[in-house]
This record gives structure tokens, sequence and C-alpha cells, in this order.
């Protein structure tokens, strides 16, 4: 079939490296897509993505990033009667809206942080009083990953409001949640449930969870992270329902649902729902799944995901993502990657690549995500960072402890 992926990051580099081995795949295309997809895929340069689809008459079409999510492809898509696989606009409000999200959670009794929102500045101060510190405050849309702050006192938090609450805008403040966190990932039909393996992303830009947070420093995937007692645990407090209540709602949801989970003591809770697969979780989950992909992408399209199953290989997967200068703030672009050719013990999916003068050169704050397996963690570890070794260019900058947390937590 005639397959076009929506985005140009890591993760639909990753999604097209893994569709593209499906032998179900008849043509494969990506809009806007980057260099690196353009190794396994034909880049259409548009953002009208229903046009897109249409000139190729695509059979299927998987959309990558939260954005086009929003602002409703997938509506615009059904309404040609195109097959597409992601939430609608009003279901993607679970990424879209944090207020919303927690609203939700609380109607439909998932387990989740204490919040209040506020839409003032006066509103904010007074509402903090009802929290102790570290305190979390998350500005209300889209944010990459980045609108999140954990302020540790007083001060902070003044600084917090200042830069998330802008006006017009709703702030969500949280309790902070101790514990260990994961990324539980699935596909869903609107009624049927297919998960994918639990990962571990690592946000702030700074060893030791230090710095501010971005989108992803990187990720590892690993059979122990969550057990299958805890898998069943979040599927039956977490997925399902907040896959019974959307459709109770009247807004079905479609696509990757992705909690963003905090495993404490008191059992999981969830810290945020994406609409839409994560990044770099993507990369080290292509890299493990060892089922053919299309095939429960298309029953998903279609209403028979019971009809689906997923294999995982056995050994772990790590990706290192390779920063440019200054992100997760203003970042340098245009610097000359070099090394690529060198590596020869793991994936490299681009993130923010551009061609300039035949010369592949940086064009984003995340740049490449160096993914690699292995027989351990260990391993997987070990094999991802000697090829990062490889790899130059100007400003480049990554977390040196991606997988730690697994490592301290089985030896």
């Amino acid at each position: 079939m005639k397959i076009l992926v929506i985005g140009s990051g890591g993760r639909e580099h990753a999604l097209c490296w893994k569709l593209a081995q499906s032998a179900k795949t008849l043509a494969l295309y990506a809009a806007p897509g980057n260099p690196g997809i353009a190794q396994v895929a034909t880049c259409l340069a548009t953002s009208d993505y229903l046009a897109a689809a249409e000139s190729i008459d695509a059979d299927l079409t998987v959309v990558g990033p939260e954005a086009p999510l929003a602002a409703g492809i997938v509506d615009q898509f059904r309404e040609k009667g195109r097959r597409i696989v992601g939430p609608t606009a009003a279901a993607a409000r679970l990424e879209a809206s944090k207020a919303f999200a927690k609203e939700f959670m609380l109607r439909a009794g998932i387990p989740t942080a204490r919040f209040a929102t506020v839409d003032t500045a006066d509103q904010a101060r007074a509402a903090l009083h009802e929290f102790d510190f570290p305190v979390v405050l998350k500005a209300d849309g889209l944010a990459a990953g980045k609108g999140v702050i954990i302020a540790n006192s007083p001060e902070e938090a003044e600084q917090a409001i200042a830069q998330l609450l802008t006006p017009g805008s709703i702030l969500v403040i949280e309790e902070f949640l101790t514990g260990e966190e994961v990324s539980f990932i699935v596909l869903s039909d609107g009624v049927n449930v297919l998960a994918l393996e639990p990962t571990q992303d690592h946000k702030a830009v700074f060893d030791g969870d230090q710095g501010p947070n971005t989108g992803g420093m990187g990720a590892y995937c690993d059979g122990r992270i969550l057990g299958d007692f805890q898998k069943a645990l979040v599927m039956a407090q977490i997925i399902r329902p907040a896959i019974e209540h959307m459709r109770a709602d009247g807004h079905p949801f479609s696509g990757f649902l992705y909690a963003g989970l905090m495993m404490t003591r008191n059992g999981p809770k969830v810290l945020e729902f994406n609409a839409r697969l994560g990044d770099p979780e993507t990369q080290v989950l292509m890299h493990r799944m060892e089922s053919d992909f299309v095939e429960p992408l298309f029953a998903a399209a279609h209403g028979t995901l019971d009809e689906s199953d997923l294999n995982w290989r056995p050994d772990p997967s790590v990706c290192v993502v390779l920063a440019a200068g200054g992100y997760p703030g203003s970042v340098q672009s245009g610097d000359r990657i070099d090394g690529l050719d060198q590596v020869t013990g793991a994936t490299v999916f681009h993130a923010g690549t551009k061609i300039i003068d035949n010369v592949l050169a940086t064009s984003g704050g995340r740049v490449l995500g160096v993914t690699a397996s292995g027989a351990t963690l260990q391993s997987a570890i070990d094999n991802s960072y000697e090829e990062v070794r490889k790899i130059h260019f100007d400003g480049m900058h990554y977390r040196t402890d991606i997988g730690q947390k697994g490592l301290k937590r089985w030896t």
C-alpha cells in the first residue's frame, strides 16, 4: 500500500525507517520529511497534507507531530474519506489543553496529581498556598515539551507564573509527585487498544535530570521497565478508562495515546497525556519492535485493532539525542555535521537537519538521535555512545547518562 507519514523530526524518521521494512509498503512518502527520511521515503515539500495524500492517492496516512492533530487534520481527512491514524481535534485536546486533560482525568477517575487551574497571576499566587514546594506549573497549550516548570521556592514560582501565564491563557498548578517516570504508549481504534512497550524518557537537558526541560534528550526501551502486574494496572486504571470515557463523551480516541506516568508508592499516576507517539521514545520502540508495524496501523484506521498483536526483540534499545548549541533555548543552525559515514553500530535518526550546498547541516534544537541495541542494557548504552563519539558539529551537546536509571534499578 501507499503510506504517507506527516512530520519532519526524529519520530517520523524512525516511523519511516520501520515502515520501509514492511513487505506491505508499496510506496512510502513523507511530508515534509528531512534528509534522513529521504533515504527511505519520497519527501514532499508541502504543508498541505490533504493535497499531498490526494496527489499520491495514499492508502494510509500516519500523523507524527501534535500541531496538525490539534488543528484538525484527522477531521479533514475523514471528511474526504481518507484513512488516517490519529485523534480528531476534539480528542487531541487531551494533549492540546492541560486544563482539559486534568478535568477529564478527574471526571474519569484516572489517578493524577492534585491540581488547580488559574487564569490570572493573583489567582495563581492564591492557589500556591494550597501546595507544598516543590510545585509544578504548566502552560495550558502545546509547548513542545517545554511548557513545564518545577518551582522549588515562592521566588521560582513567581518567575514561572510570569513566564507561563500570558494574557488570556490558563495555568495549571500541580502537586509534585515523586517516583520513576515512565512513558506508556498505546495504539487505539477508538474501542480496542494495543499497548507498546514501556519506555523511559530523559527530559532535562543536563545529566542527573538537571536544567530546564526539553522535548527529550534520550530514551531507552527495556522489557523490565514495568512488570506484567504494573502494565495491567496501568491499562485498567488509566488507559482503558481514558478510551472508554472519551468514547462516552462522544469523542472516540483513535491513534496513539501517550500516558506520561509517575510510578509512585501509591501506584501509577498520570503526569500528562499526549495524543501522538513520543520523541525520542519512537526511536527506541521502532528499533526494538520485531513485528511488522503496517498491519496494526492499518487496523487502527479501519477499526479492527482487536485482530492485531506486537512482538518485541529481547534486546534493550537506547537513543541518545545530539542537540545543537543553545538548546533548549535559542539554537545555532547551519553547522556542518561530520562523522555519520563512520557510524556502523547504530541507526542515526535525523531530527533537525538540512542540506546546504550539498552538505548535511544542523537545522533545529534536537539534531540527531543515535539509536542502538544490545544483549543487555549496558551493552546497548555502550553501543550507542561508541557511535555518538564518531559524530561532530559545532555546539553539539548530549547527556552522558541515558539509561543509567535502569542500570541502577536492576543492579
